[in-house]
């Protein structure tokens, strides 16, 4: 949209004065206005000058939807954001205004994490305000600048608290950072930057338009951290049901002796470290060696302790609109319970992750049936400890290591989307269920709203250096299809999407 000054006088005299629902629609249009896809517009300085103008005497929720826009507008353009950073003084007495705890206040540290040139300002300001230690140091690390001495890669989101690190994985850490060339450790530090303001973004937004978030705890006890020592793994066998398990080269029969697997078919040894069948690297395990199928777990053992309680708890509040609480853990596991009990034969819980729904899967259909799947050797260490009766593997979910039509249900929970081609994952769990079996699945969508939905796509993963690709619905349905499932429930809060499918014919 082009719009000249007296143009943005208008529509943000407009929005400044709409009520109930039309304040959205007003605020679309000042955004559309102003920036488009993560880009400035030619008009957006004229609606930085016109916002600024009135942010100070609009009420709270209307100055923290312009707040927002603002941070938007901060990181889509540096001259922009020099314009913001002259107001720094203002931002910061508004700030103090807030009080702490309160939507405008999470809308002004989005904003406030653009400007790192004034870190220590900003977060002598915050420091008065006593904020949640996860909003804290996610604006502190918003306004971090690289020291290559100092760096943490990848361990600060969805806030660098999520994240507390042994002496040992420190000192991992560090060592392989070191070995980054500049430009790619400059690469990292910017998309973690930018993954944590976008994370602060999602919060802030939703916020301001819902009131502030709150956080479900897990009660479960399919939650509980294990607790275990990974030599206490070392001479654990696989759990019973590695008799459906197929090579990956000919589909033949794996038999397991101590630390190796071999295919009955080609010969070709897989190893088998922790209890753990690697069939990502076939190998000829060395003289007193395990291989290498856990060298990572070794460097952090603790990963699917991470990312149980810090990690997937923010995902599903980020990707899934979730600020409000509307799907709990609770709801998960009946959801699963409900939909797999009929499950017959073999059950694989695919990107099984640390194994928390696991849990459930093998509760409901009895652990002796159920293949843990997973390529991340750190997280199939850590769903060892949690369930050591359940059959764990590292493979591809893109080259099942299964026969057509083997298997009796899969349960791919929130994880689709990290996948690096879901098509292909939907098509290999067609093929290898069985006429009847079936499907769960949990993922997410891509908002409707656009600033929501640039929010979820700009936060990065691994595999996804430039954002996270998200869903239509209709896509996913095509996949199922194509793959000749067909959908037997959908639940969609949110920007969740849940199904079960049954294999048909």
């Amino acid at each position: 949209m082009s719009a000249g000054p007296q143009d943005v006088h208008a529509l943000v005299k407009a929005f400044v004065s709409a009520t109930g629902d039309e304040t959205e629609h007003r605020f679309t249009e000042l955004v559309e206005t102003a920036w488009q896809d993560g880009r400035a517009t030619p008009a957006s300085t004229e609606v930085v000058d016109e916002v600024v103008r009135v942010l100070w005497g609009a009420d709270t929720r209307h100055q923290g939807l312009l707040v927002v826009l603002l941070g938007l507008l901060a990181g889509s353009d540096d001259g922009l954001r020099t314009t913001l950073r002259e107001h720094l003084d203002p931002f910061l007495d508004l700030l103090a205004g807030t009080g702490g705890g309160r939507p405008l206040t999470l809308a002004l540290f989005y904003l406030l994490g653009h400007f790192p040139e004034n870190r220590e300002r900003i977060m002598a300001a915050v420091r008065e305000l006593d904020p949640p230690e996860d909003d804290r140091t996610r604006l502190e690390r918003s306004l971090r600048r690289l020291d290559p001495e100092e760096a943490v890669i990848g361990r600060v989101w969805p806030s660098p608290s999520a994240w507390p690190l042994s002496d040992d994985e420190i000192r991992a850490d560090r060592a392989w950072v070191s070995e980054l060339s500049a430009d790619q450790l400059s690469l990292a530090w910017d998309r973690d930057t930018r993954s944590v303001r976008s994370h602060t973004g999602a919060k802030a937004l939703w916020a301001v338009r819902e009131g502030m978030p709150v956080t479900v705890e897990d009660r479960s006890r399919h939650a509980e951290d294990p607790v275990f020592e990974v030599s206490s793994l070392k001479e654990r066998r696989p759990g019973g049901h590695s008799s459906s398990l197929r090579c990956t080269s000919c589909r033949g029969s794996l038999v397991t002796v101590g630390t190796t697997s071999t295919c009955q078919g080609c010969s070709l040894t897989y190893p088998v470290d922790h209890g753990v069948i690697d069939l990502l690297n076939p190998s000829a395990p060395k003289e007193g060696s395990a291989g290498d199928a856990l060298q990572q777990a070794q460097v952090m053992p603790r990963v699917g302790g991470h990312y149980e309680n810090g990690l997937r708890p923010a995902f599903l509040r980020s990707m899934g609109s979730n600020w409000g609480g509307q799907v709990t853990p609770s709801d998960e596991d009946a959801y699963l319970a409900r939909h797999l009990a009929p499950a017959k034969g073999p059950v694989l819980d695919l990107a099984a992750g640390g194994g928390r729904w696991t849990a459930v899967v093998a509760d409901t259909v009895g652990a002796e049936r159920v293949t843990a799947l997973d390529a991340n050797p750190s997280m199939l260490l850590w769903l060892r400890g949690r369930l050591p009766q359940v059959e764990a593997v590292r493979a591809s979910a893109l080259d099942l290591p299964f026969d057509d039509a083997s298997l009796g249900a899969v349960n791919c929970w929130n994880s689709l989307q990290a996948l690096p081609d879901p098509g292909l994952a939907i098509r290999e769990v067609g093929r290898c269920l069985r006429p009847g079996g079936l499907l769960t699945l949990l993922t997410f969508l891509r908002s409707p709203d656009p600033v929501y939905r640039h929010f979820q796509t700009t936060q990065n993963f691994p595999g996804f250096p430039d954002g996270m690709p998200l869903f239509e619905r209709d896509e996913i349905l095509a996949w199922l299809r194509t793959s000749g499932l067909s959908v037997r429930d959908e639940w969609a809060p949110g920007t969740f999407f849940v199904i079960t499918a049954e294999k048909v014919g």
